[in-house]
């Protein structure tokens, strides 16, 4: 098993991967104790069977550079293949401020092959390249070295059976004209918004059931506090304070250091020091906040404008449309856009680009009257009403 710790050993592989049509990347990482995961080991490999086809890259090693590998994910004649791709490549634009182009998505291209929704890694193995994993080093801590021999197979082999997965999806995209279904999916995916958090606009990931205005100004307030600090600090949004005590502490409305340690939820580092501070000078300032900067939710849609019947419909309409494509539902549409379809929105993602083909067009023709659902023995299939 070879090792990659050089600069010019990476630029070497590199070149050699430029010959050939993909190269198959996946990554190890630690992110439980830090905001940024924690590169730790790279495993790239190219069609072949030879031992210098499929290699590691120790990103820990001292003066070893990833800018031959950037490069080579600049390069659109070479597919960059992942599984699961969205870690990966979170890591990537945050170290080096690049995305792979192209990118295959195996995990994305299965659920369009009809593989179901959110298939594993593992069960691709077993189903396409007719073999079994050993996960015995699963749970290991990638930062510590000498890697073992055990967990060098084990890293290795997220990337040799990638090339048989990716063959085969291809094969089957093409085969059945969905290649532009599969490119359409990963956009969000190569979009710098999917991987940055910007402070002041924190508060939106936290749910709540309270959408009062003061109450949603020291929410927010907290919340960008939280991110900010986390952020600069490097550690986990949870080790400043976690979401059901931002939520505690937005009601509680605490003044002082001695009103933080009546709370029930708020962690022990929290309650003093720089956290108690920003918490403090965020409740202030949330409480302080006019009325018309008061954060507004996206409105959800009112259950009342939904008519359960017409979202059920949908929701028989899509099972059948699923089957029919051979494409995992929830790909297809959330149970979100079927209550927003049935409550009128026409904006809904399942109403846009392939979808709009595979479902969308009929649910609007379902919603408005011009088509019926039948039982045909084991199968539902859509009748025009005549008028």
């Amino acid at each position: 098993m070879i090792t990659i710790t050089t600069t010019e050993a990476l630029a070497e592989f590199c070149t050699r991967a430029r010959a050939h049509p993909y190269v198959t990347i996946d990554t190890e990482f630690l992110r439980e104790r830090t905001y940024y995961s924690k590169l730790c080991l790279i495993q790239m490999a190219v069609p072949g069977d030879a031992e210098e086809d499929a290699v590691l890259v120790d990103p820990l090693v001292d003066g070893l550079s990833l800018e031959p590998l950037y490069d080579l994910f600049r390069d659109t004649s070479v597919v960059k293949v992942f599984h699961a791709a969205r870690q990966d490549l979170e890591i990537f634009f945050v170290e080096g401020n690049v995305f792979p182009e192209p990118l295959f998505d195996t995990q994305v291209a299965a659920m369009v092959c009809g593989f179901g929704e959110q298939v594993g890694y593992e069960t691709l193995v077993r189903k396409i390249a007719r073999e079994s994993l050993d996960k015995t080093s699963r749970f290991t801590d990638w930062s510590r070295r000498p890697l073992t021999d055990a967990q060098k197979t084990y890293a290795l082999a997220d990337v040799t059976h990638l090339r048989d997965i990716y063959e085969y999806l291809a094969a089957e995209l093409k085969k059945s004209g969905r290649t532009e279904w599969v490119e359409e999916e990963l956009g969000v995916l190569t979009d710098p918004s999917t991987y940055t958090v910007d402070p002041p606009e924190a508060w939106r990931r936290v749910k709540t059931r309270t959408n009062s205005g003061r109450f949603m100004a020291i929410v927010k307030e907290l919340a960008q506090f939280r991110e900010a600090y986390a952020r600069d600090n490097n550690i986990p949004r949870t080790r400043v304070y976690k979401d059901d005590a931002l939520l505690e502490l937005a009601s509680t409305k605490p003044a002082t250091v001695q009103d933080l340690g009546r709370s029930r939820l708020l962690l022990r580092d929290a309650r003093k020091g720089p956290i108690a501070d920003g918490i403090l000078a965020a409740v202030a300032a949330g409480q302080a906040a006019d009325p018309k900067t008061f954060p507004k939710p996206e409105a959800g849609r009112d259950k009342a404008q939904v008519n359960p019947a017409i979202a059920d419909l949908l929701r028989v309409l899509l099972k059948a449309k699923s089957e029919t494509a051979g494409v995992a539902s929830k790909l297809i549409a959330t149970s979100a856009d079927l209550d927003a379809i049935a409550g009128g929105e026409r904006d809904a993602q399942a109403l846009r680009g392939w979808r709009k083909k595979v479902f969308g067009n009929d649910a609007l023709r379902l919603c408005n009257g011009e088509v019926g659902l039948v039982a045909k023995g084991q199968s539902v299939e859509v009748f025009e009403i005549k008028r």
